[in-house]
């Protein structure tokens, strides 16, 4: 079973012990980074779902954190929520536009923080796993609906894990899923699925795609991604 996790990036370790332990109790896991260079390492190292950024200075630059976040191709897609001192409208204007998908304010409820964060994994969670979502690039289609996908003329059979793990990737094109969010993504009440099993789904996509499976793409230490390079898929005759 695949475990959430949560990036707390904090110089003050004591303040934020009991939400820590709430979100452990939540059942997530949860990752502790004091300064802006080791919590940049983590989340490029262990792709948490979100970034709760509650730095000051002189640990690091909370905005500067957030524009390599989610200016980085590897981070983007991660959620952030910030946390300041105070309820600045340049801050939360500054925060927003540089792309965090939350603000929160000092003082604040633990309960309304974990509550918080909890609602944006489900909605990080829902916008990917929109079902209903048709994928079309070129003569390459996904269709949720009837379950199927064609190259061209041809229908690709798939499994039904198969057929998950292209479509999340497909109509997330570009974005780097780890094992563990591909895991989560896909897993539903079926609960045996290992990393492993991920890296045998990728391998018998790739297969039956033939050709065009090369945009299925491995990121070293990280996990995989769909990606167009710019050409369309070529057309395949049954």
């Amino acid at each position: 079973m695949s475990t959430r996790r949560v990036l707390i990036v904090d110089d003050n370790g004591d303040v934020l012990d009991q939400i820590m332990q709430d979100l452990e109790d939540a059942g997530l896991q949860v990752l502790h980074a004091i300064s802006d260079e080791e919590a940049l390492v983590l989340a490029r190292k262990k792709m948490p779902d979100l970034v709760l950024l509650a730095l000051m200075p002189p640990y690091g630059d909370p905005l500067e954190m957030c524009r390599q976040l989610k200016g980085s191709p590897w981070t983007s897609a991660i959620r952030l929520v910030m946390l300041a001192e105070q309820s600045e409208d340049a801050d939360i204007v500054s925060v927003l536009e540089l792309g965090a998908d939350g603000f929160l304010t000092r003082p604040f409820n633990p309960r309304v923080l974990v509550a918080r964060i909890k609602a944006e994994l489900r909605n990080e969670k829902e916008a990917v796993l929109d079902e209903s979502s048709l994928v079309t690039v070129g003569d390459f289609v996904v269709d949720p609906v009837r379950f199927q996908v064609r190259l061209g003329k041809r229908r690709v059979d798939l499994t039904v894990r198969e057929f998950k793990v292209l479509h999340l990737m497909a109509r997330n094109e570009g974005q780097v899923f780890s094992r563990d969010q591909i895991i989560s993504a896909i897993k539903g009440d079926d609960y045996d699925v290992t990393d492993r099993s991920v890296d045998v789904q990728i391998v018998g996509l790739r297969r039956k795609l033939g050709e065009f499976g090369r945009h299925i793409e491995t990121v070293r230490g990280v996990g995989y991604r769909f990606k167009i390079d710019g050409k369309r898929p070529a057309a395949e005759d049954e």
